[in-house]
Formats: structure tokens, C-alpha cells, sequence
């Protein structure tokens, strides 16, 4: 029927009709808050790039974790700023490691939250790069693919929930669920970063993590940001190599990929708001060109709308304070 007798604007009279008949629902519990660990004591080092967010001691991370948890939020992703770094990013598989011990400090304080760890070497290798360096500069994907199997596995001897490897080399998905089902972890998560883009909307978080390349860039091996079909194709050879989990990162210009992907598997699709999305909401808002919480509760709720099934977001305490039930 057309109009007159069909008037769509019938169902956002009020309120309380828009409220009945809304379909995509944001919930603090669909988000995950990205915390960046350091060793030392009582130390926080705040970033300029990603406001509100820095550096923390296990101390501090363990409060923050408590903190997510009371929000009721749907867990933390650790990234681990080690001590020292070295060709091969050893410190990444040590199981005495900022992030093995970030883990088991959070499990002991906060044994209900889930914890998922960011498994990658660029943090940990001298190079920054995201894996093991042939001489000529490029990287071995196979050796790669051997030393982040290890550090999957020494999160999950930690006591991590979910593995999340997010070097993007080829095969690493099947050789971590082998490697974490021979050490007897086969029911820890795998959480592929399975179509991560080489994006230019990393730039607080390269600063944040200390990981930007001393060399060339990750082209070689993150997505071209112009390939769908390739995207899809990425996503849908992790699913079949034994991920539990996929993830489009990023996420605000990739919104037609994260429908795409979803339309192609059934498995639980996450989005990565990253750094620098997060950031271009902040310094808007300082300038009050917009407005804060509905832009961001907006792009948050895009990305739902998408087909995201969780959040990876800088927001995710904002944002869990803006959804929370207002008292009667």
C-alpha cells in the first residue's frame, strides 16, 4: 500500500513507539576496551593521540579492569609495551611477559571478565614490524608464523580467554588452533584479525604501542584498502582454518566490508573503532563542532547496524555510561 494509506512516520511518533520498533541496540556489554601495559609501579603515561587512554603498570590495569567490569563491558584487549625489544620480539612469548602477567593479575582480581590479548610482535621486535625479517627486509611469513603461535600459546597458559592474532600473515590461524590444541588450550578463543587493512587511521595507536616500522611499511602484508572481494576472501580462510572469532579492523570506512563479511559467515563478527576514528570524534568535540556522545553512540551503533557482533572501542566506558538505565 502506498501513502496515504501507508505513513511511515506513524512508528517515530513518540519515543516510546521509536523505542518498540528499533532494530539495532547498542549494550555495554558488547564492547571490548583496548588497555595498553607497561612494567614498573603506580605509573600511568596518558596519550595525546587517544585522550583519556595511556600506558599502565599491572597495578593500574588491574583497577581499569575492575573498573570495565563494573561497567559491565564485555571484557579488555591487552597490548603489552615490553621491556626491551630484539630481532625475533622475544619478550612476546615469554611467559614472564608484561602481558602473561598483566593476565594473571586481571584473572586473580577479576576472575569473571573476559580477557583477550593482542598477539603480534610488532610491539616486541626491533624492526616494528609484525614479524621476522628476511635480509633483504621483507618478511618470513612461515618463521612468523611459527613465533606467534608461541605467544598465542603463552597468553593461554596465562589464563587469557581469547587469542587475537593480528600480524595478518597467511596460515597462522590453522597453526595456532593446532598449537593451542597440542598444549591442551583447545578451549581457549581464536580471535582472527582476518581482514585488517593497511590503514592509514593507525597513527595514535602506532604512538601509543611504540610499533611503527623502522623500515618500509606493512603493505606487504595488511589488506590494500581497495580490495572487497579480497577482504571477504580473507575473512572466509580464517572461519575455514579454525577461528572462532573475525574481526574488520578498521572499522568507520569499512562498513560495506563488514556487511560483506557478515552476509558470508555466521561466525561472531567483531569491529575495530580504532585510534585514529576515536580520536577525529575527540578533537571535534574539544572544538565543539559536534556533539560528542551522539556522534559517537552513532558510529558505534553504524557499525552494529553492520553486522558487528562487539566492539572493539577507546569509547567503551563513555559509551557504557551513556547507555547505562537512567535512575528512576
Amino acid at each position: 500500500m502506498t501513502f496515504p494509506a501507508t505513513r511511515l512516520r506513524r512508528l517515530r511518533r513518540t519515543g516510546a513507539l521509536r523505542d518498540l520498533v528499533r532494530e539495532t541496540r547498542l549494550d555495554a556489554g558488547d564492547f571490548l576496551l583496548p588497555m595498553f601495559v607497561i612494567h614498573g609501579h603506580d605509573t600511568y603515561e596518558p596519550f595525546d593521540g587517544i585522550p583519556g587512554h595511556g600506558r599502565m603498570t599491572i597495578d593500574r590495569a588491574v583497577a581499569k579492569a575492575r573498573e570495565a567490569h563494573a561497567a559491565g563491558l564485555g571484557g579488555v584487549l591487552l597490548f603489552g609495551i615490553p621491556a626491551g625489544k630484539d630481532e625475533l620480539g622475544s619478550e612476546a612469548w615469554d611467559d614472564e611477559g608484561i602481558v602473561q602477567l598483566a593476565v594473571r593479575a586481571i584473572r586473580d582480581a577479576v576472575p569473571e571478565l573476559v580477557i583477550a590479548t593482542d598477539v603480534c610482535l610488532c610491539h616486541y621486535t626491533s624492526s616494528g614490524h609484525c614479524g621476522v625479517l628476511h635480509a633483504d627486509g621483507t618478511v618470513h611469513n612461515d618463521e612468523s608464523v611459527e613465533l606467534l603461535t608461541r605467544v598465542a600459546v603463552s597468553h593461554a597458559r596465562a589464563g587469557a580467554d581469547v587469542v587475537a592474532p593480528s600480524d595478518m600473515m597467511d596460515g597462522r590461524i590453522a597453526a595456532m588452533r593446532a598449537g593451542l590444541d597440542e598444549e591442551g588450550f583447545s578451549d581457549v578463543t581464536l580471535l582472527a584479525y582476518s581482514t585488517k587493512f593497511a590503514s592509514s587511521y593507525y597513527g595514535p595507536f602506532r604512538e601509543a604501542a611504540d610499533s611503527t616500522p623502522q623500515s618500509g611499511d606493512r603493505k606487504s602484508y595488511q589488506m590494500d584498502p581497495a580490495n572487497g572481494r579480497e577482504a571477504v576472501r580473507e575473512s572466509v580462510a580464517d572461519a575455514d582454518e579454525g577461528a572462532d572469532m573475525l574481526m574488520v579492523k578498521p572499522a568507520l570506512a569499512y562498513l560495506d566490508i563488514l556487511y560483506r563479511v557478515r552476509q558470508a559467515t555466521e561466525l561472531p563478527l567483531v569491529a575495530y573503532n580504532v585510534s585514529g576514528e576515536y580520536a577525529m570524534v575527540k578533537a571535534a568535540a574539544e572544538r565543539g563542532w559536534i556533539d560528542e556522545r551522539n556522534v559517537q553512540l552513532e558510529t558505534l551503533l553504524g557499525m552494529k547496524r553492520a553486522g558487528a557482533d562487539v566492539i572493539i572501542t577507546y569509547a567503551a566506558l563513555e559509551a557504557a555510561a551513556w547507555l547505562a538505565p537512567t535512575p528512576a
